[in-house]
């Protein structure tokens, strides 16, 4: 069977209907931050295109992952991680965008991207490889091991670098909109979890059943609300802010 053949896709496909809804969202949303750069300040344009990237590459994969679906009916684990070790360091340089006007060094953008690739490598081990039949022990160990990239993350976000950065900045609107993307990566990236540990041999799939089928089902939930999530916060510190310059 073509990759691209199309084929009908079942009522109960509740995980091939999340696709193909990501895959326009991510599209619509990448579309909305490209032509809304136009109006707000300068200094802010960088900040919606890294938006615009971030939404635009999820389509692309999301486009693919909905005809491999569609196809074979398996996980797209390769594409899934291709898309997120290309998107996820960008969501960290948001946060460096957002807070280069109080400081920010590019030391902090090269310690958030390097402890979110390992946030992802690790985590690609953990499902890539894990042994036919699951493996508690593999995906437990990786887990864990990709865990400390995400907590080094919420870390600068809540109390480290990045936190004190945005309380120095001039503008409560960055400081709202650092806490809110803080939120996101405190609540929205816990989400990434449950789907890890619904794979065969997943803690959540042995100990209380949950089906590995439902793997995709929570990752497409996660992207929806954290990708196009953090593109509107930053579009609202843009908009606003922008609003700000020209009433000074």
């Amino acid at each position: 069977m073509m990759l691209l053949e199309i084929k009908a896709m079942a009522p109960n496909d509740y995980v091939g209907f999340t696709f193909f809804i990501g895959y326009m969202a991510m599209a619509a949303a990448a579309v909305f931050f490209l032509f809304e750069r136009s109006r707000v300040d300068d200094k802010w344009k960088m900040s919606l295109l890294v938006s615009a990237l971030i939404t635009g590459i999820a389509a692309v994969h999301y486009g693919y992952m909905r005809d491999y679906w569609g196809a074979t009916g398996d996980s797209p684990t390769f594409f899934r991680y291709v898309d997120w070790t290309l998107t996820v360091p960008l969501m960290c340089v948001e946060f460096y965008l957002l807070t280069k006007v109080a400081g920010a060094k590019k030391s902090l953008l090269w310690k958030l991207i390097i402890a979110s690739v390992w946030m992802l490598v690790a985590g690609y081990i953990g499902e890539a490889f894990n042994p036919e039949g699951g493996s508690t022990s593999h995906s437990v160990m990786w887990g864990v091991l990709s865990t400390l990239g995400y907590l080094y993350i919420l870390h600068a976000v809540w109390l480290g670098e990045v936190a004190k950065l945005a309380e120095a900045s001039n503008s409560d609107v960055v400081k709202r909109g650092v806490r809110t993307l803080a939120w996101f990566v405190l609540v929205g990236w816990a989400i990434y979890p449950i789907g890890y540990m619904c794979m065969e041999g997943g803690w959540l799939n042995t100990a209380l059943g949950w089906d590995s089928g439902m793997v995709d089902l929570w990752y497409n939930i996660a992207d929806a609300i954290n990708k196009i999530g953090f593109g509107l916060v930053v579009y609202n510190i843009a908009i606003s802010e922008t609003a700000r310059i020209k009433g000074a």
